[in-house]
């Protein structure tokens, strides 16, 4: 069993410097260890399945910076392809033949999407998609589930999920009533609240949007029949129905979860792992739709990093790596593994859990369970899995600083790994 004392003297050092440069010392609010407690491990560098600290210690890594890790760290062929890319250039601002490569990849892949405008941000992405809808319904209203994150801007900022619930906040203050008033929620899987609020809002509301796996709130499945139901509901009421794929998107299956699921949307967000770790995102989707976009059409959206050469590269690399004979078979069978066994072990150490896994996306909540949305997550005992992760970081085991927040596998992960991980569960369970 690896050593449960691990020295983090310079991490907290340079914490400590690091709250006094920025608000609550990070740059995204979950990287801040709030809701498991004690202070954040402050990277140093990355490689395949491993991260090292700036105390030099070694961790097996299950956050893959938030999804996109999927061909592992620093993956030499993409890292390879990224220093040829740099040779001509950072940026461009301006069309190149990258941005049709990459474009056509995701077209050939994701079943709603027959064009694409590449963005910056999973955020941005959303952003924009909402304005789109809008545009073409020329309604304003749409609907969103409890526990589902679509980045920080302000009309989706209700009864978000992930670092909002983290950190204990149902809204944020700065978002005016106004801008949100057009937002509806209901409970995720919970058809028959959508029903009701398209019958209290009729011919209002633009469309619905959602995680179809929900990776925000925790890991959460749709249940048999709320995905094919959303789609004959949005159908029904002339409202666009919205898959926001940033996590999912050719990481459950290399079509996303529109494929795994049957299902097509109208429109379709990206982001993670298009841009093989680079700052990425896009939205796409019917062409009728989509041509509403300027310059092609009257809706305006703009940015001068969208299309960066850069992220282009690594995504286009990063695709080809995932159209490889038996990726996602691999992909599924080690994080099945990892899942089932963390459940095993919960069971044999008599701990409540549940959870499970598609392909690479896996969670596991401290509650008997089931968990079918946000409202069943927050029964979770979240004091319990603060002194599971810090045990588990104690054991060079890095998951997400969240209960509610999915954890990720990549091709670089080894069944020895998986089982050094479990080796490491059994022990820090049997002392919760």
């Amino acid at each position: 069993m690896v050593n449960t004392t691990i020295k983090t003297t310079k991490s907290q050092e340079i914490f400590a410097a690091a709250q006094s440069l920025m608000p609550g010392g990070v740059n995204s609010p979950v990287r801040a260890f709030k809701s498991v407690g004690g202070q954040p491990i402050v990277f140093d560098r990355v490689k395949g399945a491993y991260i090292w600290d700036v105390d030099g210690n070694e961790y097996i890594d299950y956050v893959g910076t938030w999804g996109p890790a999927i061909c592992g760290h620093t993956n030499p062929e993409v890292i390879a392809a990224l220093h040829s890319a740099l040779e001509k250039g950072t940026s461009f601002g301006a069309p190149s033949v990258l941005e049709n490569v990459l474009a056509e990849m995701v077209i050939d892949a994701v079943p709603s999407i027959e064009m694409v405008r590449f963005v910056n941000s999973g955020t941005e992405a959303c952003m924009a998609v909402l304005r789109l809808m809008r545009a073409f319904t020329k309604r304003d209203k749409i609907i969103k589930f409890e526990g589902c994150y679509h980045g920080h801007a302000d009309m989706f900022l209700v009864k978000a999920g992930s670092g909002v619930a983290t950190l204990g906040l149902p809204d944020s203050p700065g978002v005016p009533k106004s801008v949100t008033s057009d937002t509806l929620t209901a409970p995720f899987n919970d058809l028959e609240a959508v029903k009701v609020l398209f019958e209290q809002n009729r011919d209002q509301i633009a469309g619905v949007i959602l995680e179809p796996v929900v990776g925000n709130a925790g890991f959460v499945t749709p249940d048999a029949g709320f995905l094919e139901g959303l789609r004959e509901l949005t159908h029904e009421h002339g409202a666009l129905l919205v898959f926001d794929e940033v996590m999912t998107g050719f990481r459950i299956s290399y079509g996303g979860a529109q494929e795994k699921f049957g299902v097509t949307p109208d429109l379709t967000t990206l982001g993670k792992i298009i841009g093989g770790g680079l700052p990425v995102g896009a939205y796409g989707g019917r062409r009728d739709i989509m041509s509403m976009v300027a310059p092609a059409g009257p809706m305006y959206q703009a940015g001068t990093l969208s299309g960066n050469p850069l992220a282009m590269t690594a995504g286009i690399k990063t695709l080809e790596l995932l159209q490889k004979p038996g990726t996602y078979d691999y992909l599924e069978q080690i994080t099945k593994k990892l899942a089932d066994g963390l459940l095993q072990v919960a069971r044999e150490t008599g701990h409540d859990a549940c959870g499970g896994n598609i392909s690479g996306m896996f969670g596991m909540f401290f509650t008997s369970g089931p968990v079918h949305n946000y409202e069943d997550a927050k029964a979770s005992d979240t004091a319990k899995f603060g002194r599971f992760h810090r045990g588990m970081l104690e054991h060079g085991i890095y998951l997400a600083p969240s209960q509610f927040e999915a954890g990720f596998t990549s091709i670089a992960h080894t069944p020895e790994d998986i089982e050094r991980t479990l080796q490491a569960a059994l022990y820090v369970m049997s002392t919760l």
